[in-house]
């Protein structure tokens, strides 16, 4: 296989292989906000007495959970939840929530 050939093959890999990462990572903010529906519902749409997070202000999700990663806000389970995410899904999840439609 000549040189040139060969660049482009592998060229074709890492554009194929950008697109693969991208097409995961779409879904990411999503995913991680999945794991907040046990308690606040499907897209942060909360059932009874949990506090819902559709539509609230990313900065303000940002700030609550932060709050319960330093231990600054008790909680039953949260604390414990807040410390899995690193602070860059932390930004994901609160953006993904905000952007969510609140129930009227």
């Amino acid at each position: 296989m000549s040189h040139a050939l060969c660049r482009t093959a592998v060229l074709a890999c890492l554009i194929g292989a950008a697109g693969l990462v991208q097409a995961q990572d779409a879904n990411l903010a999503r995913n991680l906000a999945a794991t907040c529906a046990n308690c606040h519902g499907t897209d942060g749409h909360a059932r009874g007495d949990m506090k819902p997070l559709a539509g609230m202000s990313a900065d303000k999700i940002v700030a609550m959970i932060n709050d319960y990663k330093s231990g600054d806000q008790p909680a039953s389970v949260m604390h414990q939840i807040a410390k899995g995410y690193t602070d860059a899904q932390i930004r994901l999840i609160a953006a993904y929530l905000a952007a969510q439609q609140a129930k009227k």
